[in-house]
């Protein structure tokens, strides 16, 4: 099988020759820079550079030479982008290891700390001292009127919020002209004809989180139990905005992408953030509205990333139309894999719960973590519905050697 047939086999529950792999594929099974420039160093890979994708998690471009050596089966449709030098500009991470930023991302050191810019110089979030990530510092409507907007001026504040207004590659292009469209088919494409890996194409589509970002996280789940009529009002406008976006983009890239990406956090650890009924009233008739219409321009499977205990949500999602969801986080409630294996086996692929990143990968030795994958990936075998990546992103602290651990085991088990 190529890489490409092998995960499209596991999206539809077919037999693989091999456990399929995602290392990289989206913003949330990858490596943060620090970490990566470690194992580059571990695994005696002395050319390329540094390249941070995702500034706010500092995400880095994983290399070629490090995709083959693990067996990844997928890629990021932004890896089409930025293919120029110039398209860079040089920085430095936190434990001083030089890199390379997109060249459209605005930051400013002041004192100790590093801040990201809006383009017009608004403060977004800051990196202090001694963190390895960006946090969201300013919420463009937490003193807005909730209980009587109209949510007219929406996309206008996107702009001033961290997570919407500081793109990866690919999501810098500007889809309200001919020329962006283009340059967003043209990469695409590009990437498709260099590749026999699955592409992953990250749209977003965010419904819980964006009002988070908007309004601040305490103000928007509190605003869920009081103003019941104005967040449906919230969530309709949000469709809106969408909706159209989708209706350029999808068509542009749907001919050369096998996944798209929703997200939206709906849990923590101890369970879901918002009840299941909560889930059904503001969320999933736009789920359904949003994900119909993806059937209906392009033949994409529907991945959402999730983290936290997102079980009690799931047959609402099958329902709505979702395909795969990810990362799995198998230490929270009700999310091991024999559990989510015995109830929604067949019906949705999960992607992810391949490996512990809270406690084995981090804190582990490679024989835990041997054993651990071991134990994770051996319900798979010889079956669909499933696609290996750890839990969540490798982050900063962790062991070189237990990842390398990590992704051997897989390669290896037969």
């Amino acid at each position: 099988m190529t890489s490409r047939e092998r995960i499209i086999a596991a999206l539809n529950f077919r037999p693989t020759d091999r456990i399929p792999v995602d290392f990289g594929g989206h913003r949330s099974s990858g490596i943060q820079a620090v970490t990566y420039a470690r194992l580059k160093e571990k695994l005696g890979i002395k050319t390329g550079n540094i390249y941070v994708y995702d500034m706010i998690q500092q995400l880095a471009i994983i290399e070629e030479p490090v995709l083959e050596l693990f067996n990844v089966d997928t890629i990021e449709m932004g890896r089409g982008f930025l293919s120029d030098d110039k398209d860079w500009k040089d920085w430095v991470l936190p434990d001083g290891t030089p890199c390379k930023i997109p060249y459209f991302v605005n930051v400013e050191k002041k004192g100790e700390n590093w801040y990201l810019l809006a383009n017009d110089g608004k403060e977004l979030g800051v990196q202090k001292k001694g963190c390895y990530y960006f946090e969201q510092t300013h919420y463009p409507l937490e003193n807005s009127d909730f209980e009587n907007d109209d949510f007219s001026g929406l996309s206008e504040s996107f702009k001033h919020s961290m997570w919407n207004s500081i793109p990866s590659p690919g999501g810098h292009l500007v889809l309200d002209t001919q020329e962006g469209l283009e340059q967003l088919k043209m990469g695409a494409e590009n990437l498709r004809t260099k590749t026999d890996r699955a592409i992953i194409g990250l749209f977003g589509g965010n419904l819980f989180e964006i009002p988070q970002f908007l309004f601040s996280p305490s103000k928007y789940l509190l605003y869920t139990a009081l103003y019941p009529d104005a967040c449906l009002r919230l969530s309709e406008k949000l469709t809106e905005i969408h909706l159209k976006k989708l209706e350029k983009w999808l068509p542009a890239v749907g001919p050369f992408i096998d996944i798209i990406m929703f997200g939206d956090d709906y849990g923590t650890n101890a369970g879901p953030m918002i009840s299941p009924d909560d889930y059904r009233r503001y969320f999933k008739p736009f789920h359904k509205i949003l994900w119909k219409r993806v059937k209906e321009i392009a033949d994409v499977k529907i991945q959402l990333h999730s983290c936290g205990s997102v079980e009690a949500y799931l047959e609402d999602m099958i329902d709505a139309g979702l395909d795969a969801v990810n990362p799995v986080q198998i230490n929270a409630r009700d999310m091991d894999l024999p559990h989510l294996k015995a109830k929604f086996g067949g019906r949705l692929t999960l992607w992810g719960g391949g490996c512990n990143t809270q406690k084995i990968l981090q804190f582990g030795t490679p024989q835990e973590v041997e054993r651990h994958v071991i134990e994770q990936i051996s319900l798979w075998k010889g079956q669909g519905g499933f696609v290996f990546q750890q839990v969540h992103n490798i982050m900063v602290g962790v062991p070189v050697e237990n990842i390398i651990t990590m992704f051997n085991t897989v390669r290896n088990y037969r």
